[in-house]
């Protein structure tokens, strides 16, 4: 049985709520599948979500909405970001392991 994450969506809630995303640009460290990512993208100016596993990554790139047009789905890891430092207004770093 596959596990659900947040099935009354109480992160996502909280997450949005603390973050004030909007016209932010915003990095997420292990967005795997997209699963958080879909449900505040809307409110940034843009997010790149990374992610080492890329069955995870392909999947969620399967599964973004076609309403999202601001997401860059990026397989790296945390420890190797191929960003320029200062490139983000807030860095998301929830449920990963």
């Amino acid at each position: 049985m596959k596990r659900i994450r947040d099935p009354e969506g109480v992160e996502a809630i909280h997450l949005i709520n603390a973050g004030q995303f909007t016209g932010k640009d915003v990095l997420e460290i292990g967005c795997g599948s997209g699963w958080l990512t879909w449900q505040y993208a809307g409110n940034a100016n843009i997010v790149y979500g990374i992610d080492p596993c890329l069955p995870d990554l392909q999947e969620g790139k399967n599964s973004q909405p076609v309403s999202v047009n601001n997401v860059y789905i990026i397989q790296t890891m945390g420890e190797t970001l191929p960003f320029p430092s200062g490139k983000f207004d807030i860095s998301i770093f929830s449920s990963s392991l």
